[in-house]
């Protein structure tokens, strides 16, 4: 592993130095730039969880070799404020995984954002923990998918927040590849034809493995 950390370490810089570079070669304003600057630093610390943390799918998986995880630059122009629609009507879906098992999920509301003139929808999905828990989930395709980002899909962290406006931020500057993506061990939720973009989403985490 020290050798995997030292090229690591290397490759980051070299990736870290490329970055300033093309990030001066735009005009951001200060605020963006510290957002640049913010989502860099998560990046950073993602790839530091996934070498050391035992949970990491690197840590639980011998046949899955670790290095840097591969991001589009960030680009603030990804970033959106939405309003949460709740669907009338919330069915309950059947949501396959990649081992080709069957998961129920409730299909809670959507949210919107408008792109270059166009507005697009994503779906966000309710889950039960077992316990009685609830937790919220979004994944997506898009024109990206199986050819600059992960073949299954992406997706985006989501938690319900006590904002009575039902407003949220919609970053794909944090769409994260979910672990079946670098590891066979894990089986993951496989977005349906009604989470498909019709928008090339060149933001956010893309293909692990080339």
């Amino acid at each position: 592993m020290g050798k995997t950390k030292n090229n690591y370490l290397l490759l980051l810089g070299i990736l870290l130095l490329f970055t300033i570079v093309l990030t001066a070669c735009k005009n951001y304003t200060p605020e963006q730039e510290e957002y640049i600057k913010r989502i860099e630093a998560l990046r950073k610390q993602k790839n530091l969880s996934f070498m050391q943390d035992p949970n990491s799918p690197f840590n639980q998986d011998p046949n899955a070799v670790f290095h840097p995880l591969n991001y589009y630059d960030v680009n603030p122009d990804f970033v959106f404020k939405s309003k949460l629609t709740e669907y009338e009507n919330k069915d309950t879906v059947t949501i396959y995984g990649t081992k080709g098992e069957e998961r129920k999920a409730v299909r809670y509301g959507y949210l919107t954002f408008t792109y270059k003139g166009k507005q697009y929808k994503l779906n966000v999905y309710e889950n039960d923990e077992g316990n009685g828990q609830k937790y919220y989930s979004i994944w997506f395709t898009d024109r990206t998918t199986n050819k600059e980002t992960y073949g299954v899909g992406r997706y985006l962290k989501f938690s319900l927040n006590s904002d009575p406006n039902h407003e949220y931020i919609v970053d794909f500057n944090l769409a994260f590849n979910p672990f079946c993506a670098y590891s066979a061990n894990y089986t993951c939720a496989i977005p349906t034809k009604e989470d498909y973009i019709d928008l090339a989403i060149e933001a956010g985490e893309k293909k692990f493995h080339d």
